[in-house]
């Protein structure tokens, strides 16, 4: 008696990775999704290796598991993923405290991100 299973949200050439709750801000992760969004996988993952930006190992990672999940789980080619989606959404905001001049105090906010990678299985062009 278990609920019945959810229908896809994606296409069946589609498959995604989520990260969800990383401690960066969403305007810094997003300048990384900015990297690889339209990509070919394999130079979305050079750029994230050469990357100088600290979040781009996770990034990476994330990536890595989207082609995992489109080659294991949905028997997708992986010669030809292409980073279809990568969007950045905000998460929740620690705020703090930082002791400033005579007796006041600064708020320090403190923002974290989700990423969602989606890769597209693309036809190749013949020529």
């Amino acid at each position: 008696m278990s609920k019945a299973k959810a229908p896809r949200d994606l296409k069946d050439n589609e498959a995604k990775a989520v990260l969800r709750t990383v401690r960066i801000s969403p305007q810094k992760l997003n300048l990384l999704a900015q990297l690889i969004r339209g990509k070919k996988v394999e130079t979305a993952l050079a750029d994230l290796q050469f990357s100088r930006k600290r979040i781009a190992l996770d990034v990476r990672k994330v990536l890595e598991s989207a082609i995992a999940n489109a080659e294991n789980n949905h028997n997708l080619d992986v010669d030809d993923l292409v980073v279809a989606e990568a969007h950045v959404g905000k998460a929740l905001v620690m705020k703090r405290f930082h002791a400033r001049a005579r007796g006041r105090a600064g708020r320090v906010e403190k923002p974290f991100s989700h990423l969602t990678i989606v890769v597209r299985e693309v036809q190749p062009v013949q020529a």
